[in-house]
């Protein structure tokens, strides 16, 4: 038979329930808007009644009321692991999307200040020369325009340069980020362990642990492994960088610069410990990518079509005389092997005098072209500009690849941007707070407590009248 008492601790154990519900509840509506909290479920389990019955005993008791059986955070890790895993993906394609939005910037293309027109200009100046070349006006504003487009080149290759230091300079920044959130994940992994070793439940730490994680996820590509002792481990290609309690730290390597990109001279991650490479992906593993492949490959393109400006102009003018019958010299400047660059390239002349735009010696000896001047190759020089060959068709195909790569990039990071958020979607579904569910279980805990601080004044009622009264008849 059950103590007389017994109904005392079964209401008892039922508002020290129910006000730990309340709790919980109001913890998550408290947190309804913090980043990264994880909702709480309070779990309940009922204390069994008697235990070990004789064989030949009929136990009458009904239980000993309610017991607090855990205090669960509804994430699902299957979505957590997804949902860093598309958080890098996502990283990645933004950062590659901006790389190729920068290098548009740099082009402008089409504008009217742009690469493209300033070459236009130029051989417009050399039709104005064939058409007037008796006007040294015209020569001078062909050796400005020429200038202009040199600059131009100059300037293109500066940009990439600034642009390949900037990325250089925020991968360094971003190392140290991934040091200090590894350092971060390493010291909640031994606070979890221990308080779940001591019968705690570390939820919070948890939550600020999936955050530091899934920062991680997305500077990084990480991805993780989970313990049995609740700690984390967490991966970056195929290298720990936190193992339980223990965090180890990347650097950055390589390059600083554009120009000292070769194909054996490349921008990487490597293990401080090991001095092994540290195959990223997320944001860095983008930014290693474009300052390895993006730029460069770009830089490189610039430079064939200054290197084929310089050929295609000066193999014409070489070829020519000027007004005053002096041959032809390099319009463009390049080196003693016949090599310049967009770094480097520049109009070689300045005296509108030099400028060679006829076939024709006018101080020859032969008396069939002595003292006639044309303007053949001014015209050659004019026709350049709309060669199937020439500098302005490698630029345009330059350009035309540019957009197209630029275009695909943005296409892709859109598509993954949507199965990111759809992801996060499910993940808030599964560990948002949804306050009108919130609000139900307010007043179911507030009904259960109540309703068990009735059943507390019930029995003591009871108890009174047996205790207080029993016995008094005939008194």
């Amino acid at each position: 038979m059950g103590s007389t008492f017994g109904g005392l601790n079964t209401a008892l154990t039922s508002l020290y329930a129910q006000k730990r519900g309340l709790d919980v509840t109001g913890q998550n509506i408290a947190n309804s808007s913090t980043e990264g909290y994880t909702r709480q479920r309070l779990r309940l389990a009922a204390n069994a009644g008697g235990i070990n019955p004789g064989v030949y005993s009929t136990p009458d008791s009904v239980g000993n009321g309610v017991r607090i059986a855990g205090l669960d955070r509804s994430r699902s890790e299957y979505l957590e692991e997804r949902g860093r895993t598309e958080h890098g993906n996502a990283a990645y394609l933004t950062n590659q999307t901006a790389t190729y939005n920068s290098v548009e910037d740099v082009f402008a293309e089409p504008s009217d200040t742009a690469l493209q027109a300033r070459l236009h200009d130029m051989w417009d100046s050399w039709n104005d020369v064939a058409n007037n070349w008796q006007d040294p006006s015209t020569r001078s504003s062909l050796i400005e325009r020429s200038v202009t487009v040199a600059t131009s080149l100059n300037d293109a290759h500066a940009s990439l340069s600034n642009q390949f230091q900037a990325s250089s300079n925020e991968l360094s920044t971003y190392v140290d980020q991934v040091n200090t959130l590894a350092g971060t994940v390493a010291t909640m992994n031994n606070k979890i362990v221990v308080a779940q070793s001591a019968g705690l439940q570390p939820n919070e730490l948890m939550d600020q642990r999936d955050q530091a994680i899934m920062q991680l996820s997305e500077l990084a590509g990480a991805t993780t492994v989970a313990q049995p002792n609740g700690a984390i481990n967490v991966y970056i290609g195929n290298g720990p960088v936190v193992a339980e309690f223990s965090a180890r730290q990347v650097k950055a390597v390589g390059p600083t610069t554009l120009d000292g990109i070769t194909p054996t001279a490349q921008v990487g991650l490597q293990w401080t410990d090991t001095g092994k490479g540290v195959v990223a992906g997320g944001t860095m593993g983008s930014m290693v990518d474009s300052m390895n492949t993006i730029i460069p490959g770009i830089s490189s393109q610039i430079d064939a079509v200054a290197q084929k400006l310089a050929d295609s102009v000066n193999e014409a003018h070489e070829q020519g005389f000027s007004i005053d019958g002096t041959t032809g010299e390099p319009f463009f400047a390049v080196d003693a092997n016949g090599h310049t660059d967009a770094k480097s390239i520049k109009v070689a002349i300045d005296d509108p005098a030099k400028v060679a735009f006829s076939s024709y010696n006018p101080i020859s000896a032969d008396p069939t072209t002595a003292g006639t001047l044309n303007h053949d190759v001014a015209d050659q020089l004019t026709d350049l500009g709309n060669s199937g060959n020439g500098p302005d068709s490698v630029y345009q195909q330059m350009i035309g690849q540019l957009g197209v790569a630029a275009q695909a990039s943005s296409r892709r990071s859109d598509i993954q941007n949507s199965v990111r958020d759809q992801v996060d979607t499910d993940r808030g579904a599964e560990s948002g707070v949804n306050l009108d569910e919130e609000m139900t279980n307010l007043l179911t805990y507030q009904r259960g407590y109540e309703a068990a601080s009735r059943v507390l004044t019930t029995v003591d009622s009871m108890l009174d009248q047996l205790i207080n009264r029993t016995g008094l008849v005939g008194r």
